[in-house]
């Protein structure tokens, strides 16, 4: 029988709660499976990742209105109930009866009687209580922050003691909003003006689009639909990134007939925006430890029409071993906790543990350590990652900078950044941490070095 957008949704939350599998994967596979219209689509990715975004707000609505622990239910029954908090809590549109007939439906379907009886109860008591029903004011502040917008007490913790109380409310307040999508366009086919009136002209009004305040070559975009699927992406015209990532390259300013090393460059957004930048002149080194990540790279350069990536697969920290330190530019964007792009993947909330920061952090020191001795003495290494962490970032960059005396910060970063960047962030340290409510952009850490002998 055809599933409906509930169910769908159901289904795709229930995997990722048992199996700890990325929604984003689960949904576009149970999406290809059923025959839903574009408004079910909407919907069920609506609902399923506001669900998501809102887990432990609406679990601690949910609990005082159970007879057991939450984690004793059945996955799919703590799911169904999840979903139709989330509908009656955020979903101002949706009228209620209908949240929770389909609800006593699919429990019926699903379950017995006993279930949908229990299901039943639950919501309908929630909806008699929703005017009551408020997070604590006397809570302490971070544990406020926690339930008000939906994030994991240590990782509030953690943003409070790096960045403060304010800052660490409106990182989570904007985690919780759906980002804009934004497209790089490729300077060897196109110019954004030109793309730009095609999108006006393609997608009329159904889209907003303005051009990036970060980058000369981004477009940010609101509606369109899937622009990997369209025949500018298919065809090499645009590539989709974010704002803040497509700032590294212009940080790496690798010239025409540079030698560059991307010693962690799957799936290769930025390795063929520096291709680009280099008008496709020069030679890039694109090395990845995960072989299957190496075709991503390889198929990103043909699409694009580029030449001058060669990939390799290899553990960066071997490199040093297996290529000459030649290099002009290296850019170290490492693996990292993700942090800064929760926003587009509200998964990480829940699946990262704080361990996982200081476990990263020993293999991004090895990764910088290593791969520093490639770069010719004049040349510039670019530290990024798309975290927001201390360790990770200023930290990490610090240590390396003190341990290493042939290395320095770049002071003069402010010139390879946009005014707008510039106001905002001080970039006289050699570093910059954007957080993601600065610009609407993921949260990044960008960092530029010089070997000076």
């Amino acid at each position: 029988m055809k599933k409906t957008a509930r169910e769908v949704a159901l289904e795709v939350l229930t995997k990722v709660d048992k199996e700890n599998s990325y929604s984003n994967l689960q949904l576009n596979q149970s999406l290809k499976n059923e025959e839903l219209s574009r408004m079910d689509i909407n919907f069920t990715t609506e609902i399923l990742y506001g669900t998501i975004q809102h887990l432990n707000t609406i679990d601690w609505i949910m609990q005082p209105f159970l007879k057991m622990k939450l984690q004793k239910l059945e996955p799919w029954v703590r799911n169904l109930l999840r979903l139709s908090i989330y509908q009656i809590w955020y979903l101002d549109k949706v009228p209620t009866h209908a949240i929770v007939n389909e609800a006593v439906n699919i429990a019926k379907k699903k379950g017995h009687k006993g279930i949908s009886g229990m299901v039943n109860g639950v919501l309908r008591n929630i909806l008699r209580n929703k005017e009551t029903i408020r997070i604590p004011e006397d809570l302490p502040e971070n544990e406020k922050i926690s339930l008000e917008h939906s994030h994991p007490l240590w990782l509030v913790n953690r943003l409070v003691k790096d960045y403060g109380v304010d800052e660490a409310r409106e990182i989570c307040k904007v985690n919780n909003l759906a980002p804009y999508h934004s497209v790089r366009i490729n300077p060897l086919k196109t110019t954004r003006e030109e793309i730009m009136e095609q999108f006006a002209k393609e997608l009329g009004n159904q889209a907003e689009i303005t051009p990036s305040p970060l980058s000369s070559q981004g477009i940010r975009i609101k509606g369109g639909g899937n622009l990997a699927l369209t025949n500018w992406y298919k065809e090499g015209f645009i590539s989709i990134q974010d704002e803040s990532s497509m700032l590294v390259a212009q940080v790496v300013d690798a010239k025409p007939g540079s030698m560059v090393l991307d010693a962690a460059a799957a799936p290769g957004g930025k390795t063929t925006h520096i291709a680009e930048l280099m008008q496709d002149n020069g030679t890039i080194i694109a090395s990845d430890l995960h072989k299957h990540k190496i075709k991503l790279i390889e198929d990103q350069q043909k699409r694009l029409g580029l030449h001058i990536i060669q990939t390799i697969h290899s553990d960066a920290r071997r490199l040093k071993n297996e290529l000459p330190a030649h290099f002009d530019r290296i850019l170290l964007d490492v693996p990292c906790s993700g942090l800064g792009v929760i926003r587009r993947k509200p998964d990480l909330k829940w699946s990262k543990k704080e361990q996982d920061i200081l476990d990263l952090t020993r293999v991004q020191k090895e990764i910088l350590q290593d791969v520093s001795f490639l770069l010719k003495p004049g040349g510039i290494l670019v530290y990024s990652t798309c975290t927001m962490a201390i360790e990770e970032n200023e930290a990490m960059v610090k240590d390396f900078v003190q341990k290493n005396p042939d290395f320095q910060l770049d002071t003069n970063l402010s010139s390879y950044l946009p005014e707008l960047v510039n106001k905002k962030i001080d970039a006289s340290a050699g570093m910059i941490q954007i957080l993601p409510h600065h610009f609407q952009t993921d949260g990044f850490f960008i960092s530029r070095l010089i070997r000076i002998k």
